[in-house]
Formats: C-alpha cells, sequence, structure tokens
C-alpha cells in the first residue's frame, strides 16, 4: 500500500475513533445528568436564577462587566437590568437614585431575591451606600448624622435563603475594580471558588491601632465557637506576610501593608475597619478595592464617617459561620453587618465555596461533600414523584463540624430523593 494511502486512512481510523468517544460521550452525559437530577440538595444560598444584575449602559466598562458576568454565571437575560445615567461621579443625589429605583424596581423579576451592581463609581447616594440604597431604599434612618446608631438590617445572621421573600429587601453587591481585567479576574475567582471546600485559615488581626480594632473584643470567642470548623490564629502584629492559605482577613487599619505577599484563596473575604474604605475611588485611606486587587473575592468598607461602631462593620464570627453552612459570599457577609447603612459591599456575590457537591460515582452510588458550622443530621426522604410528597427514609446521616463525605446508595428505580436538615 502506498505510504499516502496507508496514512489517510490511518487519519480515518483516529477520526473514526474520536467520533465514537464523542458520542458515548453525549449519550452519557444526559443520564448522568438525570441521575443527578433524582436527588436534591439540601438549599444553602442563593443560585443565578435569583440575582439581577444592575449595568449602566453609558457606561463601556458597565457594559462590559454585565456582559462578562450573565454569562460566567449563566444570569437568565431576563435578570438584566439595564440603566441609563452619565458615569464618572462617585455619588448620586437622592433625588436622581430615587428615579433610577424606580426603575429598577419596574425591572426586577419578582422572583429575584438579589442584585449585582456591574460597576465602580458611583458607590455612594449622599449619606448611604449603593449597596445598601440599592437594599432599603433611601432611608436617612441609616446615616449616622454624626456619631450616632443607625437602624438595623433585619437580615442580620438571618437564616433566610430568601432575603427579599422573608424581609421586604434585596441586599447588593458591586462588581467592583479600575478596569475590565481586574473585574474579570475577581468574576473568574468567584466561579472557581464553587462547592471547592477551601482549606484555608482565618486571620484575625489585633493590630496597635486600637480605634480600629475594636473587633479584637470577640476575636478570641469566634476561634473559640469556630474550633473545628476552621483553623484561626490570632495575632497581634500591624500585618501577616507571605502567608498562602488566606481565607478570611480582618483587621484594622487605615492601610493595611504588605498584601502583595500573600495568596488568597477563591472565595476568600477581607475587610479592614477604617472610616473611609467604602469610599472606592477617591479615599485618603486604603480603598476596599485593594483587597480585591490582591486577590479576595469579597470585601467591605464604609462611604461616610461612621465612628468606630462594630455593628457598622463585618461580624468575623458571623460571616465565616453563614459562609460555612454553604452561603454566598453576599448572603455571609450582608449577615454579617448589624448597621449596614454606611457599608458598601464589593465582590463577587454568588461565590459559594461551602455549598454542597454531589457526584455520582457510578450507576446508582452517590458521594456528597458537604460542610457544617456545626453537629446535626443530615435527613433523607424518598417520593416516587418529583412534585413529592416526600416521606422520611429511617436512615440519617450524621453531620460533624466541618468537611463531611456522606456515600449512599439510590436506584432509578426508587423514584426521587431529598436531602433536609
Amino acid at each position: 500500500m502506498p505510504r499516502r494511502d496507508a496514512a489517510r486512512l490511518s487519519m480515518t481510523k483516529v477520526l473514526v475513533h474520536l467520533l465514537a468517544v464523542l458520542l458515548m460521550a453525549l449519550l452519557f452525559q444526559p443520564w448522568v445528568a438525570e441521575a443527578q437530577v433524582r436527588v436534591q440538595l439540601p438549599p444553602t444560598g442563593l443560585t443565578p436564577d435569583s440575582l439581577a444584575v444592575i449595568v449602566n449602559d453609558e457606561d463601556q466598562l458597565s457594559r462590559q462587566i454585565g456582559d462578562y458576568y450573565q454569562k460566567a454565571r449563566h444570569i437568565p437575560a431576563a435578570n438584566m437590568i439595564h440603566l441609563n445615567f452619565p458615569p464618572g461621579r462617585t455619588a448620586f443625589s437622592k433625588d436622581e437614585f430615587l428615579k433610577l429605583k424606580t426603575e429598577i424596581d419596574r425591572a426586577t423579576p419578582a422572583h429575584v431575591q438579589a442584585y449585582a451592581v456591574a460597576w465602580t463609581d458611583p458607590y455612594r447616594v449622599e449619606c448611604m451606600s449603593l449597596t445598601s440604597a440599592l437594599a432599603f431604599g433611601f432611608d436617612e434612618g441609616y446615616c449616622s448624622s454624626g456619631c450616632k446608631p443607625t437602624t438595623p438590617s433585619p437580615y442580620f445572621n438571618s437564616s433566610s435563603l430568601h432575603p427579599f421573600n422573608d424581609h421586604h429587601l434585596r441586599p447588593a453587591m458591586m462588581l467592583a475594580g479600575v478596569n475590565f481585567e481586574q473585574v474579570k479576574a475577581l468574576i473568574d475567582r468567584g466561579v472557581a471558588a464553587d462547592h471547592s471546600f477551601p482549606e484555608g485559615r482565618a486571620y484575625l488581626i489585633i493590630t496597635p491601632d486600637k480605634g480600629r480594632s475594636v473587633r479584637a473584643t470577640y476575636f478570641a470567642k469566634t476561634a473559640k465557637e469556630l474550633d473545628g470548623v476552621f483553623p484561626i490564629e490570632i495575632l497581634e502584629t500591624d500585618a501577616i506576610t507571605d502567608r498562602h492559605d488566606v481565607l478570611f482577613y480582618f483587621t484594622g487599619l487605615a492601610h493595611v501593608p504588605q498584601l502583595h505577599t500573600l495568596d488568597f484563596l477563591p472565595g476568600a473575604l477581607a475587610d479592614h475597619l477604617t472610616s473611609g474604605g467604602g469610599q472606592l475611588t477617591n479615599s485618603s485611606q486604603m480603598s476596599s478595592l485593594r483587597w480585591l486587587e490582591a486577590g479576595a473575592t469579597a470585601s467591605y468598607g464604609t462611604v461616610v464617617e461612621p465612628c468606630n461602631y462594630m455593628q457598622k462593620f463585618p461580624v468575623p464570627a458571623i460571616a465565616m459561620f453563614h459562609y460555612a453552612l454553604g452561603a454566598s459570599a453576599i448572603e455571609a457577609y450582608w449577615k454579617s453587618v448589624v448597621w449596614p447603612g454606611e457599608g458598601v459591599f464589593i465582590g463577587e456575590p454568588l461565590a459559594q465555596p461551602f455549598a454542597p457537591r454531589l457526584r455520582e460515582i457510578r450507576a446508582g452510588q452517590f458521594e456528597l461533600r458537604i460542610f457544617s458550622p456545626r453537629e446535626r443530621s443530615l435527613r433523607m426522604e424518598r417520593s416516587h414523584s418529583a412534585a413529592g410528597p416526600f416521606k422520611p427514609l429511617p436512615k440519617q446521616a450524621p453531620i460533624r463540624r466541618g468537611a463531611n463525605v456522606v456515600r449512599f446508595n439510590f436506584a432509578e428505580t426508587e423514584g426521587y430523593l431529598r436531602l433536609r436538615w
């Protein structure tokens, strides 16, 4: 046989083999998906369907961010909200915001529970942060007017998985950054964090700045309450350096040094208690954007002088607790602040590093990875119909603090399985 014909025959065999493999993959994939649809996991946080994205069509960067985020998170087209206003300033006036808020409310599907904001400026509405004004509406009760308490959030430390349904508010988080490359990297980190169960550490820093280290009064209790859930280091220092396992970093300084020496794991939360961290693009102190640029996935800062009320800043123990339950970054952070009216939340809202992950090892055999901040039991309920009714099975899976792996058998002929706490 001529060499050219032999080579052609060999290439034909390779192509036939590749097509056969592809065909098998296409045939096998729906079966896997169908098998896993038969097992419902316990809900732990928001989904792409429950999040709306707000875009300013007059801002090219906002359009880029919104388009990329919709594709990366598979946000439904009906959840994309388009506004038009001149960009390039740090704050909305009350009247301008109220007009935009009316448009947003009208365009928001009823089932939506939270917002992602696809810009960095404006980040403020007079005395409120933009994220809080979107959640609560503009209300001066959420502003200090000097060193005073503000209206508390009904969402603080809530067990709710549906903030709008349960509390009539939609928490918001800004997909913030100085350019598209930074925001794209932020979004990619958030997506990579999902179901990753990162084995990182929490760093709770007591700095020499006593006024900004007021959260340190409950650091020891945080370590005790979350023992066995996360490794926690409480350090008295200006800053940590050369750490490569940062999952949480809570500190108090006007400027945090050595961020460039750290490696943040996908899904990391980090913030510094100071007056102007939430002044994202014009602060005389360190902007909270620096945390995202260093590799964190979400952060927080105040947009006006809050005084050093602990209630105006995240409570680390509560943020970490809800994250460990499988909540998204936006839920865990929002639930950790008692008085959030002056604070802006920035980052990738849907990052869920501790959300349960189910995989089918082989036909009818499943492995569930699940994380928990406390000991409890996982109940199994079965039904012959996807719509129910579901009846409890006699066996329950004990869940310990921290990471768990649960294996169980469930054949297609047995119907549908629902897992609940």
